[in-house]
This record gives C-alpha cells, structure tokens and sequence, in this order.
C-alpha cells in the first residue's frame, strides 16, 4: 500500500532504478588494469599484509571491495541529492547550489549537501560558509541550509564554523539533519522515516 504523499510510487521506482544502474557499475569485473587505474599505495598494502597477517590476494580483495565501497558512496550521493527533483517545490540544479527549495511565500532554500558534517575539513567549510554568505547578499530574504545526510542527531540549528581564523554565524544560514529538512520541504513531520521504510520493498 502506498502512503507517502510527497512522491509518486512511480517516481521513487525510477529514482531507485537510476541508482541501482550506478550500482551495477561496480559489479563488473575488474582485471588487473582496471586494479591499477586506481593508484594504490605499495607501502600501506605491505603493512595491511602484515599487521592483519594476510597474504596479497585477500589485501588486494580489500582493496577492491574499498574501491567499489566508495564508488557506491557517490552512488548514495546520487539519491539523496536527486531525491528532490520528484518533490514539490524543490529543483536540483545543474551547478551552483545542490538544491533549491521555493517556500510557498516565493522565498527560497539554498541547500548544500554533505554526507557528514565532519568529512569537511576548515577550509572546505569556510568556502561553503562564504558561499552562502554570497547568496544572502544577493538575495537577502532567502535562507541557506548545510544539509547533512548523516548527521549525530536530528537538528535545525544555526551553523557555527571558523572562516579565516574567526568564528562566524547567522540566523539564515542554518545546519540542518536529512530528515529535518524533509520535513520542510514536505510538511511531513516523518518524511524521511517513511521514505527509509519504504525503500526496501521497492528496491527488492
């Protein structure tokens, strides 16, 4: 039975679909060329050999799966950031921002996405921070949102970072969970619970 309001059955069908081809990707084989076009470091596999006592065919299998692991990370960057496009209201441009929600007073969201707030390092967050500041600059009635797709608890706060040694903030220029910012954009208080529910049996 199909009970999420803010997108069709059809659409996350497609979107999911979209995903699992990114996915696949990673299924195929990869022989030994492929192996080395990504560089890897000799020196860290002999240590893993080592330490973990484990001969080079199974280091190299680790290897691989870390490969495919990370490959399927930008995959699952590839939902969360798409998801939006079946939503009301919600555009996921082609550069720029990641997505832009417009607000029913015409009002709008600029929305970065991260999957985790600590995978930035200062620099890459004073950048983002700037960013954000640009925009509010040119537009001042809108707002703009550092959304983490895993975040340490379910918040909506105001973001706090360091930019050239001090520290900043403002009220517009926000820190906010993935299941926070559904809520905005749907008015479904558990949005993404309900997405995260779902996915299983669509996915299957």
């Amino acid at each position: 039975m199909w009970n999420l309001k803010f997108i069709t059955r059809e659409n996350l069908k497609q979107h999911i679909k979209n995903t699992i081809a990114t996915y696949e990707k990673t299924l195929d084989g990869i022989d030994l060329s492929k192996f080395n076009s990504n560089i890897v470091d000799p020196i860290k596999m002999v240590f893993d050999s080592k330490v973990y006592r484990k001969d080079f065919e199974e280091v190299i299998k680790d290897e691989l799966v870390r490969q495919r692991d990370k490959t399927n990370s930008n995959a699952i960057g590839y939902f969360h950031q798409n998801m939006f496009k079946y939503i009301n209201n919600c555009e996921v441009p082609k550069e720029g921002f990641d997505v832009i929600y417009t607000k029913k007073d015409g009002t709008k969201i600029y929305v970065e996405m991260k999957n985790k707030h600590n995978t930035m390092n200062s620099a890459s967050a004073g950048k983002t921070y700037i960013k954000m500041q640009n925009q509010l600059l040119q537009d001042d009635d809108c707002a703009c949102f550092l959304v983490e797709a895993i975040a340490q608890k379910s918040q909506n706060i105001k973001w706090v970072t360091t930019v050239d040694g001090k520290k900043v903030s403002h009220k517009r220029i926000r820190r906010v969970s993935l299941d926070q910012f559904y809520e905005v954009v749907t008015g479904e208080e558990n949005a993404f619970y309900q997405i995260c529910m779902m996915l299983p049996s669509v996915i299957e």
